[in-house]
């Protein structure tokens, strides 16, 4: 018996408010992450309340202005998620912020609850984002690092982008990060949001159990689609040839430290040695970044 259906959310089956996705650690069963995704008019705003989480405001397209204990932050944002990376803002718990947009836009809204919150609310440049090529081959990948351990300093909270050329696997070897165990494994929930360069694009997201805690998904995925991942190996995330895959992958988990440790799983990690005999993908860097 699958579980495709508890954890793959199709476009707008999760929308709620002013909302297009709407996870919270309420609706997704767990502690911690959480995501929405904002579309606004040219000319709207949004009024956010943090409540017991920290939030980043990342453009996904569009641009807008961040306001938020009588600061402002401007973002220039892009005009889509392969054309470049963005810049973005961080908001700690328990505060306010209005995200308004004279162009409109669409924007992500990853959180994590964090009992802390000591961070202040602050601007990230996109010059400061490390974009980062992983693999080789087939399984040639690119992830822009936003708001992980050395990137940009967050209280829970872990978020980066991979964008994965057509015909190409990320998220591979399979891997898990569901138990703590210092130095090997951290125990982190994880959230992926899907788009599809192309008007019918597509790709498959894998995610699967132990015995010992079951879980069994496979969902086609297209613009818009969420994954949900409490546990289990993940991966591959698969972009179907002529499609290039986009997911935004936001992480948190109930540990003290902020660390992202995965382990592969062992029936597959030996792929990894083979990329040294490969180049990586030319198609890679996406945009500017090329």
């Amino acid at each position: 018996m699958t579980s495709t259906s508890k954890y793959h959310l199709p476009k707008a089956t999760s929308a709620d408010g002013p909302y297009d996705l709407l996870v919270t650690p309420e609706s997704a069963g767990w502690g911690c992450s959480g995501l929405r995704i904002l579309t606004l008019k040219p000319g709207e705003a949004h009024a956010l309340s943090t409540g017991d989480s920290e939030f980043l405001v990342l453009p996904l397209t569009g641009s807008c202005t961040v306001t938020t204990d009588g600061r402002a932050f401007e973002l220039q944002g892009r005009s889509s998620v392969f054309a470049s990376a963005s810049d973005f803002a961080y908001l700690t718990r328990e505060s306010e912020a209005l995200i308004s947009s004279a162009s409109g836009g669409t924007f992500a809204l990853p959180s994590a609850r964090t009992e802390r919150g000591g961070l202040p609310a602050r601007y990230g440049r996109k010059e400061d984002v490390p974009v980062e090529l992983r693999g080789a081959g087939a399984c040639s990948r690119q992830v822009n690092n936003y708001c992980r351990p050395g990137t940009f300093d967050a209280e829970q909270l872990l978020v980066c982008e991979v964008l994965t050329p057509g015909g190409n696997w990320s998220s591979y070897p399979p891997h898990k990060h569901d138990e703590a165990r210092p130095g090997r494994e951290s125990e982190l929930e994880e959230i992926y949001y899907f788009q599809i360069a192309g008007e019918n694009g597509f790709g498959h997201q894998r995610v699967y159990g132990t015995s010992d805690r079951p879980i069994d998904v496979l969902a086609e995925v297209r613009s818009g689609d969420t994954v949900l991942i409490p546990h289990g190996w993940h991966g591959p995330s698969i972009a179907a040839p002529g499609y290039d895959l986009y997911y935004l992958n936001v992480m948190a988990g109930p540990g003290p430290d902020r660390a992202w440790l995965i382990c592969d799983d062992p029936a597959h990690g030996w792929v990894r040695s083979t990329w040294d005999s490969q180049d990586i993908d030319d198609r890679l860097p996406f945009g500017e970044n090329r």
